[in-house]
């Protein structure tokens, strides 16, 4: 793999970008978190690291704290951002709010057992096959290089199969934010950039 600022400017590049830190509020679904104060810090330094990938195309999923994201790149880089369907993460709406403990136990058995039905109402399989048809749309549409920011645990089930890597451990680093370069069209992975901090 290359360093995150190694830019071959011959080739065109994917960047999934996980989302920023949001207010995790435990009345609150996970998919209606907004960003917290920290999360919309953290955007600016994001923006530093994907300036020189001269994005054509900034897409989000329609998840408040991967919009928010979204615009928030798309502001500092100069571009506009998009909202896209089917983007969002694994879809979990009745799981709650889990101590951290909890959800990591639940999503490493999602992760173990992409064909079967173990956390939330997509498995492994239907939630990557969701996702990455939603990104081969994007990436077809889009001219140059592409950000699109979506989630943990779609973004790990994706990268860990164009990769061969273990999606848990994968899903385990990605912090928030972070993001994986990949190369187009082979979906060849160059770099993770697992935090970003303020």
């Amino acid at each position: 793999m290359q360093p995150h600022n190694y830019i071959q400017t011959s080739m065109r590049y994917l960047i999934l970008v996980k989302h920023s830190l949001p207010e995790m509020r435990s009345d609150v679904p996970a998919r209606a978190w907004r960003l917290s104060e920290a999360g919309r810090r953290r955007c600016t330094p994001l923006a530093e690291r994907l300036h020189a990938y001269c994005p054509a195309t900034i897409v989000s999923s329609r998840e408040p704290k991967a919009a928010e994201t979204g615009a928030l790149l798309a502001a500092a880089l100069g571009n506009t951002a998009q909202q896209a369907d089917n983007l969002h993460e694994h879809e979990r709406p009745a799981a709650g709010f889990l101590p951290a403990g909890q959800f990591e136990a639940a999503v490493e058995a999602f992760f173990a057992h992409p064909e079967e039905l173990r956390f939330g109402s997509e498995t492994a399989a239907q939630a990557h096959e969701r996702f990455h048809a939603a990104v081969e749309r994007e990436v077809a549409a889009a001219p140059g290089n592409v950000i699109i920011v979506a989630h943990g645990t779609v973004i790990s089930l994706l990268v860990a199969r164009c990769a061969g890597l273990a999606p848990f451990p994968l899903w385990q680093r990605l912090g928030l934010p972070s993001y994986v370069v990949l190369a187009l069209p082979t979906y060849e992975l160059i770099s993770i950039a697992d935090s970003i901090k303020e």
